[in-house]
């Protein structure tokens, strides 16, 4: 229900918000018995020296997007499926796929 009202909130009911055919699925499996989380770390992997913060999390069993699982037990699996969506572009992202 969190994801399906978000998504109606946004406008992208169509493509999100459910498990459904049709429908992204952009899924956490998460072991709430074993959920922790650590202290964040600055990084600097950002193009021209740029930074952020990283906070890492046990528990987190696996993320999937669009159907592809991206993080397996805390590492990510290389796979990158998702698109960036700017602020004022989410209607021409949609419109492409």
């Amino acid at each position: 229900m969190a994801t399906l009202s978000g998504a109606r909130a946004t406008g992208w009911e169509t493509q999100l918000g459910a498990l459904e055919p049709g429908k992204k699925a952009d899924i956490n499996v998460i072991d709430f018995d074993n959920l922790k989380v650590r202290k964040p770390e600055l990084v600097h992997d950002m193009p021209a020296g740029g930074r952020r913060f990283v906070q890492r999390v046990e528990g987190y069993e696996a993320t999937m997007v669009a159907g592809t699982p991206i993080f397996e037990r805390g590492e990510h699996t290389g796979a990158m499926p998702g698109r960036l969506v700017r602020a004022g572009r989410e209607s021409a992202v949609l419109a492409a796929e």
